[in-house]
């Protein structure tokens, strides 16, 4: 093989190195091996390159993938377009935009632009930063997406691009240039702190810190102080947030703690039902002479008061009471003179034992406000 390749060479061995990835990182399935291996060895062989060769593949891409690349193209080609020029610079720049695109698609084929391209594009960057000193956002991101149109992959433009965004509050485009800058090189720490700067704007604290910490990792020695200034604001934010929701979270289980110990109320207060009215083998406290239950403790007791209450308040629990059969034999048994009934049996009831249970519950629920 050749020792230059020409560049659709090297796009051949990023594609082919892009298949073997996709194999490896969970894109693609192991049925669909044999496919890939066809697919590669068809392209090597037409191309004439080796997939194998990582000097080549090293010169070919860099070190960045084939998807890395892409994925920065298409942030690029999203990017909002830029606004119309408001200086008098306005004229000279559209020409100097005309002359980049006529530069830029005379050499397409390259993978690098030339000299004179750099040049022109350096230029177009230095005017960009004029603008931005002069507060003119809209001419500085105009001239910068002209260095960019010469240059694409330059992240110093993309990062200069992302700040005049953040300044003119169009976050959402400053977030997807700092992106693209930190993708392309991320050891240009100014883009992790205008992606910071972005994410922070846009209501993503926990980004912002991720940024900011990657900027000072890149950074080194403890990162400089505007980096750690962004990164402490931003960790603020974060702790701030997560007090919100446990106390949020707290006030939810409060909330379900009370409901709880009230219906604990109510079922717990069946034996005292009982007892009240003299349930059980051996009689309560409260029985009178003759087994009969002593009225007057009954109605100084503070629970069968609120019971009362509770009942008289709600005229269709009363109606559910008073048209209950088991209970409309048992007064009729007392009004023959049957004695009172054992209480304990009569909790046994399931449809007695839910209406106690509302009315204790009732009563619970009064006292949890």
């Amino acid at each position: 093989m050749a020792q230059q390749q020409t560049p659709k060479q090297r796009l051949a061995l990023a594609i082919c190195d892009f298949l073997s990835t996709s194999l490896t990182d969970g894109t693609l399935t192991a049925e669909e091996k044999d496919s890939i291996d066809i697919a590669i060895n068809c392209i090597s062989e037409s191309f004439n390159v080796d997939p194998s060769d990582k000097d080549a593949l090293s010169a070919a891409i860099g070190t960045q993938s084939l998807f890395q690349i892409y994925s920065v193209y298409e942030k690029l080609k999203n990017a909002v377009p830029p606004k119309p020029a408001s200086s008098s610079d306005a004229a000279s720049s559209s020409s100097t935009a005309a002359a980049a695109a006529s530069s830029s698609s005379s050499s397409s084929s390259s993978s690098e632009p030339t000299e004179e391209q750099k040049k022109q594009a350096e230029a177009l960057k230095s005017k960009g930063n004029a603008a931005m000193a002069a507060k003119d956002y809209p001419l500085a991101i105009s001239l910068y997406t002209q260095a960019l149109a010469l240059h694409p992959t330059n992240p110093i433009y993309l990062s200069n691009r992302a700040a005049a965004h953040s300044a003119a509050r169009d976050h959402e485009a400053a977030r997807a240039d700092a992106e693209a800058a930190v993708a392309i090189d991320p050891r240009y720490t100014k883009a992790w702190s205008r992606l910071g700067l972005a994410r922070f704007a846009l209501g993503d604290a926990k980004g912002a810190m991720e940024a900011y910490a990657k900027g000072i990792e890149y950074e080194g020695n403890g990162g400089s102080e505007a980096m750690k200034k962004g990164y402490e604001t931003a960790r603020r934010r974060v702790e701030e947030l997560e007090a919100d929701e446990a106390a949020a979270a707290q006030s939810v289980r409060s909330a379900g703690a009370g409901a709880g110990a009230g219906a604990g109320a109510g079922a717990g207060g069946l034996a005292d039902l009982a007892g009240m009215f003299g349930g059980g083998a051996g009689g309560g406290a409260g029985a009178g002479a003759g087994g009969l239950p002593d009225f007057a403790s009954i109605m100084n007791n503070p629970m069968f008061a609120s019971m009362a209450q509770n009942l008289m308040s709600n005229p269709e629990m009363m109606a559910n009471l008073m048209n209950n059969p088991r209970l409309r034999q048992l007064a009729d048994q007392f009004g023959r003179g049957g004695g009172m009934p054992d209480i304990g049996s009569l909790m046994s009831d399931p449809s007695i034992a839910e209406m106690a249970r509302n009315l204790m519950g009732g009563a619970g629920r009064g006292g949890s406000r």
